[in-house]
Order: structure tokens, then C-alpha cells, then sequence
């Protein structure tokens, strides 16, 4: 049997990283690349080369930034809520709603003992010192609907409730095991006005 050429085997190893993506999906999309004008194979490798150099997180909030302004700290946003989101690709699906109007604050990941991630990796330090700084009264954890979106919701709340923060999490209404961005603006939207508090 003849195999890859080891430069198509690498592509196809690099786009199997992509999430959702096996390996027969990784080979179609390798072979469309192979379709593009060598202009568009360029214009996408370099895109890719200077993600790294022009694209990076917000040291205050964890969002993405072009540059050394972010975006969304330089709102002149008055607010006294700060929403607390898993990834920095969840503020625009909220930001898509166009009814919230507060600080954002992204964990960079959930809590999962079995993958190896614990309240260490929250960085809650760095939350405290951002809600004082803020002076924050509201959190909303606006976390998926899954196992480990529901367990660091929960040890959130037992950490910030009892600092006299009021803990709100989105309402009811979200599927079960769904990600923030695959759900459409109109239910986040209700679910972001319709958040209550958890039950103590």
C-alpha cells in the first residue's frame, strides 16, 4: 500500500487537533488545502504564523487582544458585575445578546480531578484582586451545562458567597452537556436575564 507523502501526513495530523475533527474528516479537509491557489495556501500559513505574534489574552481579564487595549476592559462600562466564563470564545456569544453590560473574567478552564484540573489552575487569586479592584457585588458564572461547568459553579459559589457577593448562575432553559457557543443568541439571552441564585 502507498502511503502519504510524510508533508500530507503531517497536515493531517495538525488539522486532527482541531476539535471534532477524526481522521477521515482531517483528510478531506487537507486535500481541499491542496486545492487552493498557492496564494490562498499562503495567505492561510501566514495567517496562521502571525496568530501568535498579533493575537493575545488580556492579562487583567483573560479575553483575547490585538495589540496592548482590550477590548472589552476599556468599555466605559460602570458596572458592578462581573461575569465568569470557561473560555474567552464565550464572551462573544454573550456579547451577541446585547443585555449584558459588566466585566468579563475567563478561567481558562473547568474543573476535572480525572484530567488533572484543579482549583489551582482557577487562578483565584487573581479573581479576588480583580473583584475588589472592581468592586464587584455580582458574579455571574456563565459556565456550560456539564458535569465540570456545574462542579466549578458550585465550588465558586462556596469560595465568593460568603464575601457577601451575590453568586447568580445562568437560568434553566440551556441543554444539558452544551457548549456556550453553539447555543443561540435569543436562549442565552434569556437565560443571561433570567440567572438566579443558587439555592443555599
Amino acid at each position: 500500500m502507498i502511503a502519504y507523502p510524510s508533508s500530507l501526513t503531517t497536515l493531517i495530523e495538525q488539522l486532527k487537533k482541531l476539535p471534532g475533527v477524526g481522521r477521515k474528516t482531517a483528510e478531506r479537509f487537507a486535500f481541499k488545502i491542496l486545492e487552493w491557489s498557492e496564494k490562498d495556501q499562503k495567505q492561510f500559513a501566514s495567517t496562521l504564523e502571525n496568530l501568535h505574534h498579533k493575537l493575545s489574552k488580556c492579562p487583567e481579564c483573560g479575553c483575547f487582544q490585538q495589540g496592548d487595549n482590550c477590548s472589552f476592559c476599556h468599555r466605559v462600562f460602570h458596572s458592578s458585575t462581573l461575569c465568569i466564563i470557561a473560555s474567552a470564545k464565550d464572551a462573544y456569544a454573550i456579547e451577541q445578546t446585547r443585555i449584558f453590560q459588566g466585566h468579563y473574567h475567563v478561567l481558562g478552564c473547568l474543573l476535572s480531578p480525572l484530567e488533572g484540573r484543579t482549583p489551582e489552575h482557577l487562578h483565584l487569586e487573581h479573581l479576588k484582586t480583580r473583584i475588589l479592584n472592581l468592586k464587584i457585588q455580582e458574579l455571574i458564572l456563565a459556565l456550560d451545562p456539564t458535569l465540570e461547568g456545574d462542579t466549578t459553579a458550585l465550588y465558586l459559589h462556596e469560595i465568593f458567597q460568603p464575601m457577601g457577593l451575590k453568586v447568580t448562575k445562568l437560568a434553566l432553559g440551556l441543554p444539558v452537556g452544551s457548549s456556550l457557543d453553539f447555543i443561540d443568541e435569543g436562549t442565552l439571552a434569556q437565560a443571561l436575564s433570567g440567572r438566579h441564585c443558587f439555592l443555599t
